[in-house]
């Protein structure tokens, strides 16, 4: 087994977006030095003043060239950019010998890079923000706790439901605020979901058509499915006695929110590529996010597990964040777990290889327990 190569201490954040929020602050107490890349220096300096990080942390310019010549051995790379560039980017970290960690799904291309990575030593963390990231956590929290209390050998029947979403703290009209480009809102909503519900796989070629009423601590909501939930069943290593019955991740919006966007579904349908990106454009001008706005992040993971001889075992974890001045809820709640991952990273207590967040039950406990002490709120409920 090829001995990972021991971190640094040396964290470079690439990218300083939306999402960015207080992970950079975060890495700041811990982390030996922390560097801010941006398309400028100037904006790199402008995005640290603005998270008070002046003088903590250096501003740099982007480019590939002068990101590469700046990588030592055990550095840690931590990727803001759109999901398409992390391939490449990890490739410039295994030549260089340098971790990576990002909040992004895990691509083939990605994927295909990891294992030249772990062969390398060095330790790919990804799916380390909210969602993916924190829905993870609690997911294999909950399996932990079913388990130690069921057994993984007795006879059963589950049902998981993984909801999250970004919605105005405040309701508008609309229902809803953009916290990412409208275009990518749209596109997402023309993906085809697959999920289990009731023992049966369903595809939902038109998401929002499957969306239901869910209460969250007496409030309604309106979730529907999203992506392929079916590959999480063994992502999330479920004790094979168990017979998955429903099992969904997906989104949550405001309750309204679908016959408020009715129209905007007219035009998905009957629209073609030109017409969406056009609809996009109308909608970022009809629906401006102000600097007055602040929005808010609720999210649920559900697990109930059912042996027919008793009452079910059920628990349930929910989140439920509202954005500040300072810092979006979105930008809390995606940065700060992947900067505690980041941490892990340079403490090497995360070995070499593909990480998906934390990946078991009791790392999982660890990290909630940190982001709690860290200021994310959450709560727990158990039943039987």
């Amino acid at each position: 087994m090829t001995d990972r190569v021991p971190a640094s201490g040396t964290v470079h954040w690439v990218g300083a977006g939306l999402s960015t929020g207080s992970g950079p602050a975060a890495l700041c107490g811990t982390a030996g030095r922390v560097l801010l890349w941006h398309r400028t220096a100037d904006r790199a300096a402008d995005a640290l003043a603005g998270l008070g990080l002046t003088g903590r942390a250096e501003p740099r310019a982007l480019t590939p060239d002068a990101l590469t010549a700046a990588l030592a051995p055990g550095d840690v790379v931590v990727s803001m950019l759109p999901a398409p560039r992390h391939p490449g980017l990890l490739a410039a970290c295994v030549r260089a010998g340098a971790h990576f960690a990002c909040s992004s799904y895990v691509s083939p291309e990605l994927l295909d890079q990891a294992e030249a990575a772990r062969a390398a030593g060095l330790t790919v963390l990804t799916e380390a923000g909210l969602d993916p990231g924190v829905d993870h956590l609690f997911a294999h929290s909950l399996i932990g706790r079913a388990r130690a209390r069921i057994g993984a050998h007795t006879p059963a029947s589950y049902r998981l439901t993984s909801y999250c979403g970004g919605v105005p703290a405040v309701p508008n009209d609309f229902r809803y605020r953009f916290s990412w480009a409208p275009l990518g809102v749209l596109n997402a909503l023309r993906s085809p979901a697959r999920h289990l519900q009731d023992g049966t796989q369903v595809t939902s070629v038109r998401p929002w058509e499957a969306t239901r009423r869910i209460v969250l601590d007496g409030e309604t909501f309106e979730a529907y499915p999203n992506r392929d939930s079916i590959p999480f069943i063994a992502q999330y290593d479920l004790p094979a006695a168990w017979t998955p019955r429903t099992f969904v991740r997906g989104t949550l919006r405001l309750e309204g929110w679908l016959k408020a966007w009715a129209p905007v579904f007219e035009e998905l349908v009957a629209g073609d590529d030109e017409r969406i990106a056009a609809l996009a454009q109308r909608l970022a001008a009809a629906h401006p996010t102000t600097e007055a706005d602040r929005d808010r992040v609720v999210l649920s993971v559900c697990l109930e597990v059912d042996t027919g001889e008793d009452r079910p075992w059920t628990g349930a974890y929910l989140l439920d964040v509202t954005g500040e001045a300072g810092e979006s809820a979105m930008a809390r709640c995606v940065s700060r777990p992947l900067a505690l991952g980041v941490r892990h990273i340079l403490d090497g207590s995360l070995p070499a290889g593909l990480h998906r967040a934390a990946g078991t039950a009791q790392r999982s406990d660890r990290w909630l327990a940190e982001l709690a002490d860290d200021g994310l709120p959450f709560t727990l409920s158990l039943g039987q």
